[in-house]
């Protein structure tokens, strides 16, 4: 077998979270968020299993991604695929053409590139309403630019800079400025605003498609307002070796840590090689049984060492978790002043992904 470092992604709770989120957008359809290899979770494990629950619309950042999930999908599937970036070149534009890709758009020299690759679909337009990020500065301009071009114009998309903070004032500005954008364009065009924690604290503005990324894999969008989700993956290694080292030896690179008293400590194949943060070195844990054990000394490329004391019954060739649902993606973050996103997309492709069974 290739070497024990493994993301485990549970296939029912990703439905389960996906359903949830449906459920909560009401009218609206629900995009399904799967760029940057599904978040880390694998795209060839993610998007089959939504579009069998019936998921029928997918973002992807750009046309090389929307291409690979195509190639994914049933031949004769009826999904909508969405290149959040837009395009970049004339050759993503051949691809959107060829592939029947929906770009979102910010730029003029976009709608370009689409019209020379005689692209005829449907495009929707990105507007900045305060995230200060991509957006188009005039885009009832680019709309008319799109339309001569014979490409259909469905609808806009903006995105919330801080709706992971409910009381945050920008919510409301963001809100009410898209609202206003959205009135400058034909009756009937669409609109998407709200990301994962929008569908929270902005149900009133779920428009008509909802764009769940962090949601729909399990980490609660915010703090102490839980929706009910269930992690998607779990990520462990497994015990290589235990040692026992004696009072006043050092563990790892840069002599870090020194042994308080004689102890065990177990090599885990898991490393920053992995997507295991070096970050959490002397901070983090893992999780055996019932038992939490710090990680001792610097987090190696292919192996982190864990203080063993804590399990007396651990063996060579047991399971370590490093997040899950045991220890939670969010908890394992905000050691390290950072999201459960960075954790996610972080998995390297060197990690199996094994459908939990």
């Amino acid at each position: 077998m290739s070497r024990p470092a493994i993301a485990h992604i549970d296939l029912d709770n990703l439905r389960h979270n996906y359903r949830l989120l449906d459920e909560r957008a009401g009218t609206a359809a629900v995009m399904a968020v799967v760029k940057a290899n599904a978040y880390g979770h694998g795209l060839d494990l993610v998007a089959p299993a939504l579009f069998a629950d019936g998921c029928r619309h997918f973002g992807v950042t750009d046309a090389s991604e929307g291409t690979r999930l195509r190639s994914l999908l049933p031949e004769d599937a009826d999904a909508a695929i969405y290149l959040l970036s837009g395009i970049f070149d004339a050759e993503d534009a051949r691809l959107a053409a060829e592939h029947a890709l929906v770009p979102v758009i910010a730029e003029t020299l976009q709608a370009e590139h689409l019209r020379q690759a005689g692209f005829t679909g449907r495009i929707w337009i990105k507007v900045d309403t305060g995230m200060g990020r991509l957006g188009s500065r005039s885009p009832a301009d680019l709309a008319d630019i799109c339309r001569r071009y014979g490409i259909r114009v469905e609808g806009i998309m903006s995105h919330l800079a801080c709706a992971d903070d409910p009381e945050h004032p920008l919510n409301a500005v963001q809100a009410d400025q898209f609202q206003a954008i959205l009135g400058s364009f034909p009756k009937g065009t669409q609109a998407s605003l709200l990301n994962s924690a929008g569908i929270q604290i902005r149900p009133d503005m779920a428009g008509n498609l909802v764009r769940p990324g962090i949601a729909l894999y399990g980490a609660e969008p915010i703090p102490g307002w839980p929706m009910g989700l269930k992690p998607v993956m779990r990520l462990t290694g497994q015990v290589m070796q235990l040692r026992e080292i004696p009072k006043g030896s050092s563990v790892s690179y840069g002599a870090s840590f020194i042994a308080p008293d004689a102890m065990p400590v177990a090599v885990v194949s898991m490393g920053y090689g992995d997507g295991l943060p070096r970050g959490l070195s002397n901070r983090g844990a893992g999780i055996h049984g019932d038992a939490r054990l710090p990680i001792v000394g610097r987090v190696c490329m292919d192996y982190v060492i864990l203080d063993a004391r804590n399990a007396p019954s651990i063996r060579p060739g047991d399971t370590v978790e490093f997040w899950g649902e045991a220890l939670l993606a969010n908890e394992v973050a905000d050691i390290l002043d950072t999201i459960a996103y960075t954790l996610f997309a972080g998995v390297g492709q060197r990690v199996i992904r094994k459908v939990r069974t």
